[in-house]
């Protein structure tokens, strides 16, 4: 499976014609490492409760992934400082990105 197409600036990938918030490139590629290791840790324990009807597993490993996901940066405070606005989840169509996008001729990877 191919990398989502990323915006010229590196703040957002495009996933289904959305843009998602990327990880702060300034991490240090061991803590970014650790990090995606713990994301994809809390994934799976939410699938595991999930499949077993864990409610309470499940909210636990839901709050795990937000932590993760606030450590790498794709929530919470943008790791930019420039003052753009925060523009994750937004239809790229809709977005400051559409003229680049549309230059693209592209569709996102499925």
């Amino acid at each position: 499976m191919a990398d989502p197409p990323r915006t010229p600036d590196g703040r957002y990938i495009v996933v289904r014609e959305r843009l998602w918030r990327a990880a702060n490139p300034h991490l240090p590629e061991k803590e970014r490492a650790r990090l995606v290791c713990e994301l994809m840790d809390a994934r799976r324990a939410v699938g595991t409760a999930k499949r077993t009807g864990d409610e309470a597993g499940e909210r636990a490993a839901r709050a795990q992934v937000h932590t993760a996901k606030l450590a790498l940066g794709e929530r919470g405070p943008v790791w930019w400082e420039d003052g753009a606005p925060d523009q994750n989840r937004k239809m790229i169509r809709n977005s400051t990105y559409a003229d680049w996008w549309a230059e693209q001729g592209a569709a996102s990877p499925e």
